[in-house]
Formats: C-alpha cells, structure tokens, sequence
C-alpha cells in the first residue's frame, strides 16, 4: 500500500509542476548592467600623452642612385675577372641519408629529365 501512496504523491507532484514562463530576473545580470551603466572613466589629463608619444621628425630625404664616372671601363674589368667557385660542404644528415649530395646542378637537371618508373598495378 505504501507504494500506492508513493506513486498517487508521485503523480500529483508532476501535475503540480508548471512550465509556463515566469519573466523572472537574473540578479547577478542586473547588478552587472546596474554597475556598467553606473561606470564613469576617469578624467584624462590633456598632457597624459607627453611622456609616451614622441615628437614626429620627417626622415631625412634619401640620395639618388648615382652612375659611376667611367661605366666603361668598370664594365670591361667586371667580364676581364675570372668567376670564383664556391666549394658547397657535403655534410651528412638525416634528411640527405642515401640522396646525391653536392654533385652540382648538371646532375640534379639530370635527375629531374630522367624517367620516373609507375608502380605496378595490381588488379
């Protein structure tokens, strides 16, 4: 019989509960709003900004590019001087383990112009 009680208290109680929508308020939402609106920002003094910004200075004008006196001659020592070749340090390394390290651009042209092998494919 206990149980029959339980159940009838049960049933009553979840009738009694109601869903219409109350308009209640949110208290903390209103002192927040309440406090914002109250808000007022401190007086800023009108030479706050003295030690912080730096007087503006226009950067100095920059010299046009000048030709040389004598193009010529300095044109006819550039080609009479031999190019230097530099020595590139073949270092090995995790990354270039088993690849043709320092072999110059000829080989790496030559391995871009070789023939990439296709997998076989296997139905």
């Amino acid at each position: 019989m206990s149980s029959m009680k339980f159940l009838r208290q049960a049933a009553r109680s979840a009738r009694t509960f109601s869903t219409t929508s109350v308009a209640r308020k949110d208290l903390v939402q209103d002192i927040y709003v309440k406090e914002l609106k109250a808000y007022k920002p401190p007086a800023i003094a009108k030479d706050a900004h003295v030690g912080v910004v730096k007087n503006f200075s226009l950067p100095a004008v920059p010299k046009p590019p000048t030709l040389p006196v004598d193009l010529a001659a300095e044109l006819t020592a550039y080609d009479a001087t031999e190019p230097t070749k530099a020595e590139a340090e073949v270092t090995s390394s995790s990354v270039h383990a088993g690849e043709d390290v320092g072999k110059g651009a000829d080989a790496f042209l030559g391995f871009l112009e070789a023939d990439v092998k296709q997998a076989e494919v296997h139905h």
